[in-house]
């Protein structure tokens, strides 16, 4: 009896608008990311803490639907491999970082150094469907990657929607986009600022301002 056929391939390149898109699908294959519901639905009975940062907190917290290429699902560092057991074999899941993928495995559970990020998909021909973002915690305590000496309490740095899916705060994630500049990013802080309590706001301003002292966005906050 033959084998089953491979799954269908995704959509041709040449449907995707974005160059930059286009190039990173060639390189690394496509994504079709999972909303917070979906991942919500997909973590149920999973017993560790979990939540939703990049740009699906945002447009969680300012009600302003916009483009997603991923979804960030943001775990402690040291439940990476428990997720990956949880996952099962239903899914694969990959080391990503520093411009490499590699396979997580029962021989290599843990992210290398080099990886903050585990990237999880079906099979080979399947597309990405979540990217999990490796948190490190001092003492159970969330701890800024940007900039390691801001530690605080997880309810601190997040908050609860009414559909129970936890989120990090808008001005954490936009002091997170503010390394990159790009035109997205310019549009999130577009649709968040007027939104943000005043204490959130300040504090977006001082921890820009001292990573980034010649920031354009310095000027809005």
């Amino acid at each position: 009896m033959p084998p089953p056929p491979p799954p269908p391939l995704p959509p041709a390149l040449s449907e995707v608008e974005d160059p930059e898109e286009a190039a990173f699908q060639r390189l690394w294959g496509p994504w079709e990311p999972w909303t917070p519901q979906q991942a919500a639905e997909a973590l149920e009975s999973w017993d560790a803490t979990w939540w939703i940062a990049g740009g699906w907190a945002l447009e969680a917290f300012t009600g302003v639907p916009r483009r997603h290429e991923d979804i960030d699902v943001a775990v402690w560092r040291q439940d990476i491999p428990r997720l990956r057991t949880y996952l099962g074999p239903a899914y694969h899941c990959w080391a990503a970082g520093s411009g490499q993928l590699r396979p997580l495995s029962d021989d290599e559970p843990t992210l290398p150094e080099w990886s903050h990020q585990m990237w999880v998909r079906e099979h080979a021909w399947a597309p990405w469907l979540i990217d999990v973002v490796a948190t490190e915690d001092i003492g159970g305590a969330w701890v800024f990657r940007r900039d390691p000496s801001f530690t605080a309490p997880l309810p601190e740095v997040t908050w609860v929607a009414p559909d129970g899916i936890r989120y990090l705060n808008p001005e954490m994630v936009l002091a997170y986009k503010a390394k990159l500049t790009r035109p997205k990013d310019d549009a999130d802080l577009a649709a968040a600022l007027p939104r943000l309590e005043t204490a959130a706001r300040e504090w977006l301003r001082d921890t820009v301002r001292r990573l980034h002292p010649e920031h354009h966005w310095l000027s809005q906050l």
